[in-house]
């Protein structure tokens, strides 16, 4: 079998890749990463990270380009994830001692990250 013809990875790993992407993210900009993959009964956040206790809760969104991925989050999975801070929350009260708030981290298929820092609020 030629090389450009190997196997394509498969969706849970082009997953993982993008929130290893993610994290290096966060890291270089100054943040703690204090979970990943965190499940609830809600659902699962992707990334809770913390920085002078601003906690972010991000979302992370792989799509071939950038537009797909900022259009991939709809209003059903945005409340699926405030369910699921709200438990994480009530689970460790020490985070975000000076506020919370919802990231999304966009990845396209070249690997690019671009963070849209307070993408959605509580309505």
């Amino acid at each position: 079998m030629p090389a450009n013809d190997a196997p394509r990875p498969s969706r849970a790993a082009r997953g993982l890749a993008a929130e290893t992407l993610a994290c290096q993210a966060l890291e270089r900009e100054g943040w703690t990463i204090l979970g990943r993959r965190l499940r609830t009964a809600a659902g699962e956040i992707d990334i809770a990270a913390e920085r002078a206790g601003l906690l972010a809760f991000v979302e992370v969104k792989r799509r071939p380009a950038l537009a797909e991925a900022a259009a991939s989050l709809g209003a059903r999975q945005r409340a699926r994830l405030l369910a699921a801070a709200e438990i994480l929350l009530g689970a460790h009260p020490d985070w975000g001692t000076a506020g919370v708030r919802f990231d999304v981290i966009l990845v396209d298929g070249a690997g690019r990250v671009r963070r849209l820092a307070d993408a959605f609020r509580a309505e």
